[in-house]
């Protein structure tokens, strides 16, 4: 399953990246993580893994950075119990000040239960999505 979320954010494409690229601020705008754990490499790093523990549930995500063509694309991979997800930001200028954040998300689903319930749950992902991309533009746009 894929869901693409497109936003035109009121900064400039040097602070967009530098704030979408930071695991360190990703409890600062993903409103359910409540904190990020480094497993391995410095933090936001091409080949660098940490967790995202969650503020409920016990569904954990292991991020592992993939590439950085920055300022233009960042890759990574989110993998728990039953999913895994390829996450790719772009980041378009628009203007001298905007940016256009492109987030793509592929859903991987492990087993059969869990394909049906991603299935079943496609809705409530993309929800996710834009729940979570809308919330990075409101903190982008405060960070002036």
């Amino acid at each position: 399953m894929k869901s693409v979320i497109e936003v035109d954010i009121e900064a400039p494409q040097a602070r967009v990246v530098a704030l979408f690229t930071d695991p360190s601020r990703n409890t600062a705008w993903m409103e359910d993580v409540d904190r990020v754990e480094p497993v391995a490499g410095e933090l936001g790093a091409l080949g660098s893994k940490y967790r995202l523990m969650p503020k409920k549930g016990d569904m954990v995500f292991t991020a592992t950075v993939l590439a950085r063509n920055l300022p233009y694309e960042a890759n990574l991979s989110l993998e728990a119990s039953h999913v895994t997800v390829q996450v790719t930001g772009r980041f378009v200028p628009t203007g001298p000040g905007t940016t256009r954040l492109i987030s793509e998300e592929v859903f991987r689903f492990n087993g059969v239960g869990a394909k049906l319930l991603g299935l079943l749950a496609q809705g409530a992902i993309r929800k996710a999505h834009r729940r979570h991309i809308e919330a990075f533009k409101r903190f982008a746009e405060a960070q002036r």
